[in-house]
């Protein structure tokens, strides 16, 4: 048993993620599960932007598809489908990034099909926090537990007149499996923190704590962050039920005989 399973228990049953692999032989848009590091966070002070957990786990959150090709988009700023252009630089057909519906959207059409299980969509995002100048992803659900048609994953042009630069192996989409209709069984409510008299408690602790440590930073500016939320305990000690500080993805087990295994580097 994988001990990151061990320590939250085996789950209960396999939820597959199928891949079908379609069309000609070409450069290979890879799967890979998301991985930890992002670049502009590992150049910050300290890599201090590592102490944020909840940025951390979203980077984890899900499998990533990876370019087969390095180019380059510019778009003029026009309406047409012809204002978008796509230089290619390396690599054969099959060519995946072109213009299609006008007004500065990059289209990747991705050669799979994929399946999921039943009651389960499949959310088509960009991959989280990973900031690409002139170019940002638009998202969408789509579901695969039926469906028998491909997506496409596409990329609002933000900047005329300026290109944008996709690199081989560089992550286009993130693909990420959520269970159909559980966002609408929740009952939103606003109300006073006092009409819960312990987590008032538990909240004015954290923010005096949190003043009390702002106030000290300033006079021993090597203690830059606190960990409780890192540790998952409350200001008291308290640990919570339920914690995790990374997550462990299964990668695509190549099933087709081909022997190629999707890999992403940190980026």
């Amino acid at each position: 048993m994988d001990p990151a399973e061990s320590e939250r228990g085996a789950p209960d049953a396999e939820l597959p993620l199928i891949a079908y692999r379609l069309g000609r032989l070409g450069p290979e848009m890879a799967l890979a599960p998301a991985p930890l590091r992002r670049e502009w966070m590992d150049q910050t002070a300290r890599r201090s932007a590592y102490h944020c957990l909840p940025m951390v786990i979203a980077n984890q959150a899900g499998w990533f598809i990876l370019s087969g090709h390095t180019f380059q988009v510019r778009w003029s700023g026009g309406h047409d489908v012809d204002a978008l252009r796509v230089f290619y630089l390396d690599g054969g057909p099959p060519y995946p990034a072109v213009s299609t519906f006008g007004r500065g959207v990059l289209t990747f059409h991705i050669p799979y099909l994929m399946r999921t299980p039943p009651g389960y969509n499949l959310l088509v995002r960009g991959p989280a926090n990973w900031p690409r100048d002139g170019a940002s992803p638009l998202e969408g659900i789509v579901e695969t537990d039926w469906s028998s048609a491909t997506f496409t994953m596409n990329w609002q042009i933000t900047r005329p007149d300026h290109t944008v630069k996709f690199m081989r192996e560089e992550p286009i989409a993130m693909i990420v499996p959520q269970q159909r209709g559980a966002v609408e069984q929740f009952h939103p409510v606003i109300r006073r923190l006092g009409d819960d008299p312990q987590t008032a408690v538990k909240h004015r602790s954290w923010a005096r704590s949190r003043r009390e440590f702002i106030g000290a930073t300033h006079v021993v500016p090597a203690v830059t962050w606190q960990d409780h939320y890192l540790r998952g305990t409350d200001q008291d000690g308290t640990k919570a039920p339920e914690h995790q500080r990374s997550l462990r993805l299964r990668p695509f087990r190549d099933a087709t005989g081909d022997e190629r295994q999707a890999t992403v580097g940190d980026g």
